[in-house]
């Protein structure tokens, strides 16, 4: 029996191992992974993640979006577990840590305690939420927000990727349309690993970010309707030219946002049949805006939308933005963001609060339970990119700050 204490410590090297294990689901030349959710690649990473689980002891089960719950018993059944983990699925250029270290790091943590022989008095269940990352469909982080009844489960399950093939149709290829209801697997609280995906850990050398708040997030799906006609016989003034109207409204969202403080970014844009020597006349583009103030994402909504109101008069086109969905911001329980940062501390590693700027399922988690996260430091702050990298000390000490937070809510079961 191993003595309980900040002595124990994960296994870093099978940590590590699985990391580069999983990395093969999807991988590209570049060392990155490309693992859409729902596609082929994920339903390899699933099954192997369910035999992972199944073979610490854990017993599986799948919900009806195809989020996976795995199983670790406590003494006390009667209480709801605590939660861990975070996501399989990747970008289209995607790296091998994002999300994953969380799951990964959740199963290293239940390996140990079984390789410790520790019973927690309160259950462990470890998720895989599906399509955290909304690169196939919209929006991200879908699972988790429907298991907070933001959307219903018809809803998500008719959402269809740029192919048109819907979630449910995308379930039912690779096996995972689970027959248990969202939201039946219930948690007494949730605590997520993840990479930092920015460059502040590293750039102050420390190892955990203890994560008190996310920012929120706005999405939108513009079409710019425009006149397509011939390059070289249309006078300049007599034009109605849809990427130049896109060119102008990105710049005025910089403006918008850098006056305000906050993050706004233009990350999809398709012109419908191009031509080099046709003037657009329609494309379809996409927004994004973040700030971690309710207040000033209000305000970068509203400064957005005059822009592009004035834009279009000016411009003699038709804008339509059309809002898919906003994240409030989210501010973590207390006790939880207390009980990481006592774990960083008492295993003696260094570490800071801090404010996520992506958004996680422990966002949409932490509507309705407790919830915290964890943070470890991002090469270069590069994510969501084939480069994306953290180093094998940090992961460890992710998986271990994890730990010792689990056990310190959990409780460790008398003999």
């Amino acid at each position: 029996m191993t003595k309980l204490g900040d002595n124990l410590k994960i296994d870093s090297a099978r940590l590590w191992d699985t990391i580069n294990e999983t990395a093969k689901f999807g991988g590209t030349p570049k060392g990155g992974v490309r693992r859409l959710t729902l596609g082929p690649e994920d339903k390899l990473v699933r099954n192997w993640f369910r035999k992972a689980c199944e073979d610490a002891g854990l017993e599986v089960h799948v919900d009806a979006l195809g989020s996976m719950f795995a199983l670790r018993k406590g003494r006390d059944m009667s209480k709801a577990p605590i939660g861990v983990g975070s996501h399989l699925d990747t970008q289209p250029t995607g790296g091998k840590f994002d999300g994953i270290l969380g799951v990964l790091g959740a199963l290293e943590v239940v390996r140990t305690l079984n390789d410790a022989g520790i019973e927690t008095e309160t259950p462990i269940c470890i998720a895989n939420w599906t399509n955290e990352e909304g690169s196939r469909f919209a929006p991200a982080m879908m699972a988790s927000a429907a298991y907070v009844g933001d959307f219903t489960t018809d809803d998500i399950l008719s959402r269809k990727d740029h192919d048109g093939v819907t979630v449910g149709e995308a379930l039912d290829s690779i096996g995972y349309r689970g027959e248990v209801a969202v939201g039946t697997q219930k948690f007494s609280g949730f605590v997520e690993l993840h990479i930092e995906q920015g460059p502040i850990l590293e750039a102050e050398s420390k190892t955990i970010g203890v994560v008190e708040a996310g920012q929120g997030v706005l999405w939108f799906d513009g079409k710019i309707t425009g006149f397509e006609s011939h390059a070289g016989s249309t006078p300049m003034p007599l034009r109605k030219d849809a990427l130049a109207t896109l060119s102008e409204i990105v710049l005025a969202t910089e403006r918008v946002v850098s006056n305000i403080g906050a993050l706004g970014t233009v990350g999809e844009a398709v012109i419908a049949n191009p031509s080099r020597n046709v003037i657009p006349g329609e494309i379809a583009f996409t927004m994004d805006l973040r700030s971690a103030d309710e207040g000033k994402l209000e305000a970068i909504e509203k400064g957005v939308r005059d822009a592009i109101k004035e834009i279009a008069a000016h411009r003699k086109v038709d804008v339509a933005f059309d809002k898919v969905w906003h994240k409030p911001p989210t501010h973590f329980n207390k006790d939880f963001v207390n009980a990481v940062e006592t774990a960083a501390t008492s295993l003696g590693y260094s570490h800071r609060r801090i404010t996520s700027g992506a958004g996680h399922d422990a966002c949409n988690l932490n509507n309705i339970m407790p919830t915290a996260m964890v943070f470890i430091p991002s090469k270069d702050g590069i994510s969501h990119n084939e480069l994306e990298s953290s180093t094998q000390d940090d992961c460890a000490a992710g998986a271990n700050v994890l730990m010792h937070t689990v056990l310190a809510l959990a409780g460790v079961a008398s003999k």
